[in-house]
């Protein structure tokens, strides 16, 4: 008599996070074995060098065969070599496509070029991160980019749906490919003191306030809307209004900023407007728009710096100088109000952030 026994064999694929990571840093495998075998002796764990180097090798191993199912998400799931549970599929998904601040600060404004990539020692140098960690988000920043920027719709569902990551993530990139379609300048020296971070704001304002996502589902959120920046010319109607507009805020404020920022206001009231108004009227060029954060910065934010002016009584002042500027007839009458209101929500928003004392 024979007993009847049922067999299944599986190849389930361990994936160990902490191997993982280091890949994902960009270690060699002697550079990783060391790691762990560093700590390892920090926990008192005894785990000897061979024994970790032949389970790096055998990860890292895993890790070349992974990655080419990694640049296209969508195939990780559906393929059947690996047995992978969901959970694991997700985690090796969010950090191979994850985003290093500061390795990303070095690669906006440059050129996604295959060339490009092959000089990328500067930014290695000044990020701090390894060179295959800076091509490995470089080549993920390039994928993302040409894969999404011809989609209509919103750019960030596009990316999550593409690439299957976490929205915060997703928001990152679409940060990224907006200022690269958009071709901002973003690698002058005196812009050097920004961070990524500041850039993802300025990007998520604009997105949300001048570009054709706020207009219909049909159109793109990586398009500026042009009859809106034609629409911002009319803006210069507030400079013939100046001393009314100056009235309007300086009675606003005055008792709500501190007496040196009072008196700043007064005294450059007229450099200030015609900077902020400036810039709106410039803004259907090409070249100006480009330089959006350059203008801000020599225009608006330099002149403030040299005033001293805090934080918070720059916040209130901006609010004010809206505020006030919709109370005012020739606004209303020239049906600008909503432009107006488009315009310095997305102003305001940026030189707060890029406003760094």
């Amino acid at each position: 008599m024979y007993t009847e026994v049922d067999v299944f064999v599986s190849n389930f694929t361990l994936i160990d996070p902490e191997i993982y990571q280091l890949w994902i840093e960009g270690c060699s495998s002697s550079e990783a074995v060391s790691t762990l075998h560093k700590r390892s002796a920090e926990k008192q764990q005894g785990a000897t060098v061979e024994l970790i180097a032949s389970d790096v090798l055998d990860h890292y191993r895993t890790f070349a065969l992974l990655e080419r199912l990694l640049t296209v998400p969508s195939k990780l799931s559906e393929q059947m070599i690996f047995q992978i549970d969901e959970p694991t599929k997700q985690m090796l998904i969010e950090k191979y496509y994850d985003l290093d601040d500061a390795v990303i600060r070095e690669l906006l404004g440059r050129k996604l070029s295959s060339r490009h990539r092959k000089d990328l020692d500067e930014a290695t140098e000044r990020s701090g991160a390894p060179l295959r960690c800076c091509r490995r988000q470089f080549d993920n920043v390039r994928r993302v980019f040409k894969t999404v920027e011809e989609m209509p719709g919103n750019v960030v569902a596009n990316i999550r749906n593409t690439f299957l990551i976490s929205e915060p993530l997703a928001r990152k990139y679409g940060a990224v490919v907006f200022i690269a379609c958009m071709r901002f300048e973003t690698g002058k020296r005196k812009l050097q003191y920004l961070t990524f971070n500041d850039f993802f704001h300025c990007a998520q304002a604009i997105m949300g306030s001048w570009t054709y996502s706020c207009t219909g589902p049909e159109y793109y959120d990586t398009e500026m809307d042009r009859e809106f920046l034609l629409e911002l010319r009319e803006l210069r109607l507030l400079l013939d209004k100046e001393k009314e507009h100056k009235h309007l805020v300086c009675m606003r404020l005055r008792p709500k900023l501190l007496d040196k920022s009072y008196q700043e206001l007064e005294l450059n009231f007229r450099l200030y407007t015609r900077a902020l108004v400036g810039l709106a009227c410039n803004l259907h060029r090409g070249r100006e728009l480009r330089s959006l954060f350059i203008d801000l910065l020599e225009r608006c934010i330099e002149p403030l710096r040299l005033g001293c002016w805090p934080k918070t009584d720059l916040a209130q002042f901006l609010c004010a100088y809206e505020q006030c500027a919709l109370q005012m007839d020739v606004l209303r009458e020239a049906d600008l109000k909503s432009v107006w209101e488009r315009y310095m929500r997305v102003v305001s928003q940026c030189l707060l952030t890029m406003y760094h004392i």
